[in-house]
């Protein structure tokens, strides 16, 4: 008999290595399409994965890229959640701000300080 390969729920698996803060929210972000196994959409959350697979999803600013390591039995602490996957995300710049027109927009802190200033030496 072939042995049975071990499979688990992508939403649960998503849960349980700690990457959404409930497993609602992890079933969410497969049902809207944001999450691909192996390069293809998954938009159910109740689609199965095994060990080797490489998921694709968006989390926080950036895209991340794992290979399933391992299947986890619970939502364990954070270094045990850490083991069942290995990190593929490429290093990813921040997000640059953006520019800024002189004049336009409100001004930050720094802005604000040269402009008080200015105007306290406009008095004198």
């Amino acid at each position: 008999m072939p042995e049975a390969v071990a499979k688990i729920r992508i939403d649960k698996w998503l849960w349980q290595a700690r990457f959404f803060k409930t497993r609602t929210l992890a079933a969410k972000q497969v049902s809207a399409g944001h999450v691909r196994l192996n390069g293809q959409k998954v938009h159910k959350p109740a689609q199965n994965v095994s060990i080797g697979n490489v998921l694709i999803f968006a989390q926080g600013s950036q895209m991340r890229q794992v290979r399933i390591e391992a299947l986890g039995e619970r939502r364990g602490p954070a270094p045990e959640a850490q083991g069942l996957y290995f990190d593929m995300t490429e290093k990813q710049d921040k997000v640059p701000r953006n520019p800024r027109y002189e004049g336009k927009g409100r001004p930050d802190k720094k802005e604000r300080r040269a402009l008080d200033l200015t105007r306290r030496l406009d008095t004198l």
